[in-house]
């Protein structure tokens, strides 16, 4: 459950292997952690650190990540956890792996390192102090919002998405990400309506539980990102992934107050739910 499992009390973990090999001096790294890329692009972050700390071309690091025989288990690819969890173990663990070749005659050196982050705390009664999830994240939002007033159509036209990331491993992705995640925002927000009758799903088919589509997108999506460092992640980065959802429906609730004077109760947004609001 959402602040009982993971966020109070869950032995939090990711576990990364690194491998260094060359002949006086680092040419190559084998980077190994279990850390699934499920379209995010977290191998190539993944990468991306390794190469930074070793000061090696992105094209000499080899990453195992789908082999659970070699590769130690970095989590879940959930909860904006696996670019700072992963990351800073694989940071860690090429730290390691570095020190130890240059301290050496050897030709080849491992480092293992398990990162965990500290405990999430209860905040205080007193004076609402405590210590937050490591992967808490900001995120702050503008839309720009037409309301039909004949049919109940609402269209976005435009977004304005400032996220605090912490530092940007890779701009493009991170960039990427955010757009990816208004477009599930818009199907939140507007579309995606399940309906039930006796535990009977009765929007069974694309035809009637509505998804986004190209055609749903605003014209204009601005990403903003700020990169205050985050302490505990990898080169101060920290995770994006689902924070774009969390702001964008009060936001289009609200531009739709302010465009028609109506407060919507319940979502999504469809249009039937639009005009009952306006005729009311």
């Amino acid at each position: 459950m959402k602040n009982l499992g993971y966020s109070f009390g869950y032995p939090e973990q990711s576990t990364a292997t690194v491998e260094v090999q060359g002949r006086g001096e680092v040419e190559s790294a084998v980077v190994r952690a279990g850390a699934a890329d499920v379209g995010q692009g977290s191998h190539l972050a993944l990468r991306q650190i390794a190469s930074e700390v070793l000061e090696l071309p992105l094209e000499q690091i080899t990453l195992i990540a789908d082999d659970s025989s070699q590769a130690p288990n970095a989590g879940s690819a959930s909860a904006s956890r696996l670019t700072l969890m992963a990351g800073r173990a694989v940071h860690d663990a090429a730290e390691q792996a570095l020190h130890q070749y240059r301290a050496s005659d050897e030709e080849r050196v491992t480092a293992t390192v398990q990162f965990r982050p500290a405990a999430t705390t209860m905040l205080s009664g007193e004076d609402g102090s405590g210590i937050p999830n490591y992967c808490y994240g900001y995120a702050a939002q503008a839309v720009e919002v037409e309301v039909d007033t004949l049919t109940g159509q609402v269209r976005v036209c435009k977004i304005i998405s400032v996220h605090d990331v912490g530092r940007a491993i890779n701009m493009q992705q991170v960039e990427g990400q955010i757009e990816g995640c208004l477009a599930q925002a818009i199907g939140y927000a507007l579309l995606e309506d399940l309906k039930t009758r006796d535990g009977i799903i009765l929007t069974p088919h694309l035809s009637t539980y509505l998804l986004p589509t190209a055609l749903d997108m605003p014209d204009e999506i601005v990403p903003i990102v700020m990169e205050l460092a985050d302490p505990h992640g990898p080169f101060g980065a920290r995770g994006v992934a689902e924070m774009p959802l969390v702001p964008f429906l009060p936001a289009v609730a609200i531009a739709v107050h302010d465009a028609v004077g109506v407060w919507l109760t319940e979502q999504p947004f469809t249009p039937e739910r639009i005009l009952a609001a306006l005729f009311a």
